[in-house]
C-alpha cells in the first residue's frame, strides 16, 4: 500500500526508525474476541516452537532465555481516537541486542484493504512508547488467499518518505503435510488453519493426534493445543465415525484415547462396545463347536437367534 500526499498535505507521520524490529499481529475486529483470544493464548505459550517452525531466520538469532512478556499494553491512536490493545508483546534480546517482539495476529475472515497502514501505525505508537528495535511479523488466519504486499509507504511528489515492510505468514498457503513429522505444538495447532480440502480433514486430524502423541505434553498444555486445533477444525458425524474407525487400527490406539479430544469418549466407548462384541463372538464359535444348544448360547450371551446364526454360517460351522 502506498499513501501520495499532495503538496498541500502534510503526512501524519514524518519519521521513520532506522533499524530492523519485531512484530506479529492481531487485528481487533467485533465479534472475533474468541479467536484473538486463541491466538493469543497459543502463540504466548509456546512463542519459541512458534518462530522455530514458521520463522526458522529469526528463531536462529533470539536469546530465548531472556524471553520476558511484557504486561499487556494499551495505546490511545491520536489519529482516530481509538483504544488500540497489543495482544501480545515479547521482550528478548538477539545478538545481545535488547529487542521488542509483538504479536498481532490478523482474525479470520477479517481482511482489511488498510491493514498495512495500520500495521505501521501499531510500530510507530509501540515504537514511541518503547524506544526499542522492533521486527514487525503479521499473522493472517482468514482462509481467503490474497497474497497480501506486505509493506507501507508515504511519498511525496518527487520524493519518497519511508517504506515499511514486516513479516507475514499467511497460513492458507501453508502445506499442512510439511509439519507433521515436526514435534511442535505450535505448528500442530496451526495445521487446522492451513490449506487443506474438505476430503483431507480427517486425515489432516490423524496427523494432528499423531503428533500430540510423539509429543507427550503436559495435561494443560495438551489442552490448550487440542482446544485451539478443535476449534478451527471440526468434523461432522460421518467424519468423525471415519476418525475412529483408523484409530482403533493403530497398535497404539489407546494412546490416542488417552488424549483430550471432543471424540475421545465416544470412540473408547466405540472400542469397547466393539471389544465385548467380538469377545461374545468367541464365545459362540467356541460353544458351536461344542455344539452347545442355540437358545442356551442366546442366554449367555445376549445376543439374538439371527446373529448366532450368522457367526454359525461366517465359521461354517
Amino acid at each position: 500500500m502506498t499513501k501520495v500526499f499532495p503538496p498541500q498535505e502534510k503526512p501524519n507521520i514524518a519519521w521513520m526508525h532506522q533499524k530492523h524490529p519485531t512484530l506479529f499481529i492481531h487485528e481487533k475486529s467485533p465479534g472475533y474476541k474468541k479467536h484473538d483470544q486463541l491466538f493469543k493464548k497459543l502463540i504466548s505459550n509456546f512463542f519459541e516452537e512458534f518462530l522455530e517452525a514458521f520463522f526458522p531466520k529469526v528463531h536462529q538469532f533470539v536469546d530465548f532465555t531472556s524471553l520476558k512478556q511484557l504486561s499487556e499494553e494499551v495505546y490511545t491512536d491520536l489519529i482516530d481516537g481509538e483504544t488500540r490493545r497489543l495482544d501480545i508483546v515479547m521482550e528478548t534480546k538477539m545478538k545481545g541486542v535488547e529487542t521488542v517482539i509483538i504479536v498481532h495476529v490478523e482474525p479470520q475472515s477479517s481482511y482489511q484493504s488498510h491493514f498495512n497502514e495500520r500495521m505501521f501505525q501499531y510500530y510507530s505508537l509501540l515504537y514511541n512508547k518503547l524506544r526499542k528495535p522492533i521486527l514487525p511479523i503479521a499473522v493472517f488466519s482468514y482462509d481467503e488467499n490474497r497474497k497480501t504486499e506486505e509493506k507501507f509507504t508515504i511519498t511525496f511528489p518527487n520524493f519518497h518518505v519511508l517504506t515499511f515492510q514486516y513479516k507475514k505468514l499467511e497460513l492458507c498457503q501453508k502445506d499442512w503435510r510439511a509439519y507433521i513429522k515436526a514435534d511442535n505444538p505450535a505448528a500442530a495447532a496451526l495445521m487446522s488453519k492451513m490449506g487443506y480440502t474438505k476430503k483431507e480433514k480427517v486425515q489432516v486430524k490423524i496427523a494432528f493426534l499423531q503428533m500430540l502423541v510423539r509429543m507427550k505434553l503436559n495435561p494443560a498444555q495438551s489442552e490448550l493445543v487440542n482446544g485451539f486445533f478443535e476449534y478451527y477444525l471440526k468434523l461432522d458425524e460421518k467424519e468423525e465415525e471415519e476418525l475412529v474407525k483408523q484409530i482403533n487400527q493403530f497398535d497404539n490406539a489407546e494412546e490416542f484415547f488417552e488424549l483430550p479430544n471432543s471424540w475421545r469418549d465416544k470412540g473408547r466407548k466405540e472400542g469397547l462396545e466393539q471389544g465385548r462384541l467380538a469377545e461374545k463372538e468367541e464365545i459362540v464359535r467356541k460353544s458351536l463347536l461344542k455344539h452347545v444348544d442355540v437358545d442356551i448360547i442366546v442366554e449367555i450371551t445376549g445376543l439374538s437367534f439371527e446373529r448366532i446364526l450368522e457367526i454359525k454360517e461366517k465359521y461354517n460351522l
